[in-house]
């Protein structure tokens, strides 16, 4: 592929047409495979190569929950191997890109040998909208429209708290014909998912996430949308649960024309 204008002059020295690994996700991958391909039509559209490696696997976020540490480690270091030869590591998660870039290195901290390669990783992994807006300084997609509707976000705590991520995607959004942002009350508030919070507490985390779709509700807005599938599942449910007829999606699908079923809501 020739390399694009739009990309020249990258920072960390990539090359001008940047080689992405796109990391999957376990919920892009068992649950909504359109999110992480609707990933990879956004970057391609913003001039990079991708490639989404088989041998990836869990960022073993769940495993570092539960305090297994020994388990993470190991799969630190297979996820270092695995994505090594990249410009960059993307995803359409940030909780995934927390662990990469946050937990890896602190992991990995006594290790002499694995210490720079996981630091060197961290430096490279980014969350998708992030990515495209603060790295590659892409506008948004072109001649994108959607049915007119309303449309409201839900910041995700480790994509807001844990990486700075709140700006990036509405400014993408606001290019989409069609898409009226209407934002709710408490956006920031975190969902009740939590990883594995939602399971060992369940009654908390039902309450937390009630709140949220209530706020949902109250905003009017026809569309949710989000950076992270374990929270917009989470929300999602318990949309379903409540009979609500508002219609959930990734981001990165919002961002490519909402061509696909939602998550839940009218059209499911």
């Amino acid at each position: 592929m020739d390399p694009s204008p739009q990309t020249a002059g990258l920072p960390g020295g990539a090359r001008e047409t940047p080689r992405v690994g796109l990391f999957v996700t376990c919920l892009a991958n068992l649950f909504r495979p359109s999110a992480a391909l609707a990933a990879v039509q956004l970057l391609e559209a913003a001039g990079c190569t991708v490639d989404a490696p088989r041998a990836q696997t869990c960022c073993g976020q769940p495993a570092l929950n539960s305090g297994d540490f020994d388990d993470v480690r190991r799969i630190a270091r297979r996820t270092i191997d695995v994505f090594e030869g990249y410009d960059y590591v993307v995803a359409p998660s940030g909780s995934c890109i927390r662990t990469l870039r946050h937990d890896y290195p602190d992991l990995l901290a006594s290790d002499p040998a694995w210490k720079p390669r996981a630091e060197r990783l961290a430096a490279r992994a980014h969350e998708l909208t992030s990515f495209l807006t603060d790295v590659l300084g892409w506008a948004g997609p072109e001649r994108v429209a959607v049915p007119d509707c309303t449309l409201t976000y839900h910041d995700t705590c480790s994509g807001l708290r844990g990486l700075g991520i709140k700006a990036q995607p509405r400014a993408l959004l606001s290019r989409v014909e069609g898409v009226a942002l209407k934002e709710m009350k408490d956006a920031e508030v975190c969902c009740g998912f939590g990883g594995t919070f939602c399971v060992k507490y369940p009654e908390i985390s039902t309450k937390i996430v009630s709140d949220k779709t209530a706020n949902v509700a109250a905003s009017g807005a026809a569309v949710l949308a989000g950076g992270d599938l374990g929270c917009l599942m989470n929300i999602g449910g318990r949309l379903k649960r409540e009979g609500s007829p508002v219609r959930v999606y990734h981001v990165a699908e919002v961002l490519t024309g909402m061509n696909v079923d939602p998550i839940c809501g009218e059209g499911e």
